[in-house]
């Protein structure tokens, strides 16, 4: 977002600091840019999901979509990212969990809690995947 926040840097704040533009005129300038920026990110099925919340006519350009639609469908689509991304880490997880607890099971060690073999495991497996990398990838390569 560094590209977004330097625009919005050099055409709206820098200028209203300097005594070089009015408010208004600034929170227009400013505004475009991350406009631009969250109707990248937005998924247009929540776009039309607020849009038909709001009660508003459907607008025919993204220009005519209101920024009160806007910023809720785009934090909506973060959190829909967001989510998947817990999912897909929770799964590997889950299964490691269910087969610690089958193996213990067989081999009749009802009293010994699975979490105490798995635990561990996971933690090795989350290090032995990278785990931290994948996650901050995942979430870069989420952004268009």
């Amino acid at each position: 977002m560094a590209p977004v926040l330097n625009e919005i840097n050099t055409k709206a704040l820098d200028p209203y600091m300097n005594g070089k533009m009015e408010f208004k005129d600034a929170v227009k300038a400013g505004e475009k840019p991350l406009r631009q920026f969250m109707i990248r990110q937005a998924r247009e099925k929540d776009v039309a999901l607020f849009v038909r919340l709001s009660g508003n006519p459907r607008p025919k350009t993204w220009d005519e979509v209101p920024t009160t639609t806007l910023i809720p469908a785009f934090v909506t689509s973060e959190l829909r990212t967001s989510f998947l991304m817990g999912f897909k880490i929770y799964i590997p997880f889950l299964v490691l969990d269910m087969v610690v607890a089958s193996i213990l099971m067989s081999m009749g060690m009802l009293m010994l809690p699975p979490m105490m073999i798995s635990l561990p495991a996971k933690i090795l497996l989350f290090v032995l995947v990278d785990g931290w990398h994948q996650i901050v990838r995942a979430l870069a390569l989420s952004f268009r």
